[in-house]
């Protein structure tokens, strides 16, 4: 009978006296908690939508769940069940998510979940689903419920059951310390906390719990700058010289993709063959620069008539957006950025700007898999709205770093060292590969935006520019990757400023700015230009400012941090690359 007894037994048995750590029953509670992250994560990974890092951190996160088993061993069973039961309906939650979207669940996606109403929350589940989720739904708790019954309680000596939890808090708790103290910051309690959120956020449940914190942080910040922007007066005696008549204007923000790895500005490899093919449509500005090497803080100078010499005129005069709107277009904003986290709240305070926005991109990291051509879909939808007059911002990824995470496979084309100078080492290749890869499918992109336009007819026009360049190598002594502020080089700030018009814009205001391409102009006054092209003129536009108007004028290119206007640098004044 007792024998009978134990075979059938269920994992709710008392637990058996040990002397020493039963490995066994450890990893099979390990396993348990791991599933509810580690499914998603794996999917993550292996659809190509993360890098390995979501995954490393859900699986010493799931470690963290073994403490209360240790510290409560007879009841251990009953507790992993609790613990799994909730951690199920989350991941219930993240996977299907993925199922849907082939993204990670983040603080942005909570953005556009309460952004939303219930009946589009209703149209988003009748789209989607499909018959095999329920399936996939009841095999996925199957697996959790087939690895909880074969738990079985922790028992071990106390004091090495302590020690084992207390390595486990320590495990989690040293590599949010470990950057704390490499980055040479205090190890302050606010640090430490934030340090360790961002390395609990990948497992669930703390996807949820941390990324509602910070979703309510940054949407707390966004809505006092949205409301800063709503109480700014408009600007004064606005005039319009296409008042009234129907047209598509695009502004297109590109990412880290600098001008010198383009053979478009004659670098050695064809990495904008489309754009080239329609060249002799495009105006192509050859000297601009970024102000910044920042996404947020060029873009925070670009979009306003702030400037490096009057940073702060964000707060206080209108943007781009709502100079727009003040003339009657209707504003979109579509962008394959981040939506809402600690360093994107400006941007999606200039996107919640505009009338409607498509937000594409809700991945927690930007070390993931979106690719811009993403934007291509909704951007046509846009064009097809039946409002005439139209301004579209389509804020691109672009080449940002990680490379090899912003091109599809079939844009891997540049493998070897054909096109490269001699100096490139061993070490240097593949990066360079890559970056190139990156800006080549960033000439896909921006030539589908311009042929969408094209075919829609009528007066349009697009204007691109990169937010900042990306130093490859390309300084000397060609050692550097990336930007730094603190010593700039003209890789880390020569950009990309295009202009495409279509013949019937041409035809009304056909002006040729061949003699203006090679004027030296910085992205902090592109208001002006905007507004010069755009045919608007109002109290505070500055035809000087404008790199197409007769009446520009020449102004030391500032580079550097303006909370200090005594280290800001002439770029002008540095060495070439």
């Amino acid at each position: 009978m007792n024998t009978d007894f134990a075979a059938t037994a269920s994992p709710l048995s008392l637990p058996r006296p040990r002397t020493g750590l039963d490995w066994d029953a450890l990893g099979r509670a390990y396993l348990f908690f791991w599933y509810f992250s580690g499914v998603t994560h794996l999917l993550l990974v292996a659809s190509g939508a993360t890098g390995f890092s979501p995954l490393r951190h859900g699986l010493l996160n799931s470690l963290l769940w073994l403490v209360p088993l240790l510290a409560f061993p007879r009841q251990g069973v009953r507790l992993a069940g609790l613990i799994g039961l909730a951690l199920w309906a989350f991941s219930l939650v993240n996977l299907g998510y993925f199922a849907i979207y082939r993204q990670e669940f983040s603080q942005s996606v909570l953005f556009i979940l309460f952004d939303s109403n219930p009946a589009e929350a209703s149209e988003y589940i009748g789209n989607y689903f499909a018959w095999w989720m329920v399936p996939a739904l009841l095999a996925y708790s199957a697996g959790a419920w087939w690895l909880w019954r074969r738990l079985r309680p922790l028992t071990m000596p106390r004091r090495a059951a302590w020690s084992l939890a207390l390595a486990i808090l320590a495990l989690i708790a040293l590599p949010g310390t470990y950057r704390i103290l490499y980055k040479n910051k205090g190890l302050d309690a606010n640090t430490f906390s934030r340090a360790l959120a961002n390395s609990l956020e990948p497992a669930v449940p703390w996807q949820f719990a941390v990324g509602y914190f910070k979703y309510e942080q940054q949407l707390t910040k966004m809505h006092d700058l949205l409301e800063r922007n709503r109480r700014l007066p408009p600007v004064a005696n606005l005039a319009d010289a296409h008042a009234g008549q129907p047209a598509t204007l695009v502004l297109a923000i590109g990412e880290s993709t600098s001008r010198l790895h383009m053979s478009l500005y004659g670098y050695g490899r064809q990495t904008s063959p489309r754009l080239e093919a329609m060249r002799d449509r495009l105006t192509v500005f050859n000297r601009v620069v970024a102000s910044r090497p920042y996404t947020i803080e060029t873009l925070q100078q670009a979009l306003t008539f702030a400037d490096q010499e009057h940073p702060d005129l964000y707060l206080t005069r209108p943007s781009l957006m709502n100079i727009m709107k003040q003339a009657g277009y209707k504003t979109y904003w579509v962008t394959n950025q981040q939506t809402l986290t600690m360093r994107n709240t400006m941007l999606t305070n200039f996107s919640e700007q505009a009338d409607e926005q498509v937000y594409l991109n809700h991945s927690r990291s930007q070390n993931s898999y979106r690719y811009d051509g993403n934007v291509l879909d909704p951007f046509s939808r846009i064009l097809t709205d039946k409002a005439e007059r139209k301004f579209i911002v389509v804020h691109l990824l672009g080449t940002h770093m990680i490379y090899e995470y912003r091109y599809p496979p079939e844009f891997n084309v540049f493998k070897d060292r054909s096109g490269l100078p001699e100096w490139v080492t061993d070490r240097q290749l593949p990066l360079i590969n890559h970056y190139d890869n990156a800006v080549r499918y960033n000439d896909h992109v921006l030539a589908s935006l311009i042929e969408r336009l094209d075919s829609l007819g009528g007066k349009s026009m697009l204007l691109y520019f990169s937010d900042h360049g990306e130093d490859v190598f390309d300084s000397p002594a060609h050692d550097f990757i990336g930007r730094n502020e603190a010593r700039p080089t003209l890789p880390m700030y020569a950009v990309p400023f295009l202009l495409w018009r279509s013949a019937a814009w041409q035809q009304a205001r056909g002006r040729n700015f061949d003699k203006q391409v090679d004027r030296p102009y910085q992205t902090s006054h592109l208001i002006h230009t905007w507004a010069d092209l755009a045919g608007l003129s109002f109290d505070d536009y500055d035809p000087s400012k404008s790199v197409v108007n007769a009446r520009f004028r020449e102004r030391p290119l500032l580079v550097g941090n303006p909370g200090s206007q005594k280290a800001l640098v002439d770029l002008s004044t540095l060495p070439p690359h």
